[in-house]
């Protein structure tokens, strides 16, 4: 099985917890790319079978021009203003270019707001179910101390065993067996 993750992350938390996704991933048999989302193809022009998307909650949603401005003057590059996942998938394309291909998304947060009713994770799955992708994971937090991190221990663990959860579902699963978001 082939992986694309793309992810985006402002300080780093969500760019961890992508490498530990890679990294069960490929224990489980999985050849992966792994792209920041500045720098990931277009989805028609990589070659997956199970796309993984991860972003930093912002305003309980995808980043926007606008919050990842916020995130700036907090402290992250300046760079990373023009591009975010939203935009990303907004680009993927018509949703026969899906190919019914399996996807999954992951989101970091800050632990006083871990009970999000909508988030990153949760509003990138919509967006990737309308684009013609098969989820098959449920939309999936992972916990920061604060804004400008660290990661809550154990999160690498959990985002770990997550990615060989991720490859086993993508292998097993058909279009009969998308989860709802």
């Amino acid at each position: 099985m082939r992986a694309l993750l793309v992810y985006e992350s402002m300080f780093g938390s969500t760019h961890e917890i992508a490498d530990a996704v890679v990294a069960g991933l490929t224990e489980a048999g999985a050849e992966v790319e792994l792209h920041e989302v500045r720098s990931a193809p277009a989805a028609r022009d990589a070659d997956f079978d199970l796309l993984v998307v991860g972003a930093p909650t912002h305003a309980f949603s995808l980043s926007r021009p606008a919050t990842r401005q916020e995130a700036v003057r907090q402290g992250a590059g300046a760079e990373l203003v023009e591009t975010g996942l939203r935009e990303w998938i907004a680009a993927l394309g018509p949703r026969e270019e899906a190919h019914d291909r399996a996807a999954a998304a992951f989101d970091t947060r800050v632990t006083k707001v871990r009970n999000l009713p909508k988030a990153a994770s949760t509003r990138a799955s919509h967006l990737l179910r309308r684009k013609g992708y098969r989820l098959v994971s449920r939309p999936t937090p992972f916990l920061v101390e604060d804004v400008q991190g660290p990661l809550v221990a154990g999160e690498t663990d959990r985002a770990r065993t997550w990615g060989r959860e991720l490859a086993d579902a993508a292998t097993r699963s058909g279009p009969e067996t998308s989860v709802a978001s």
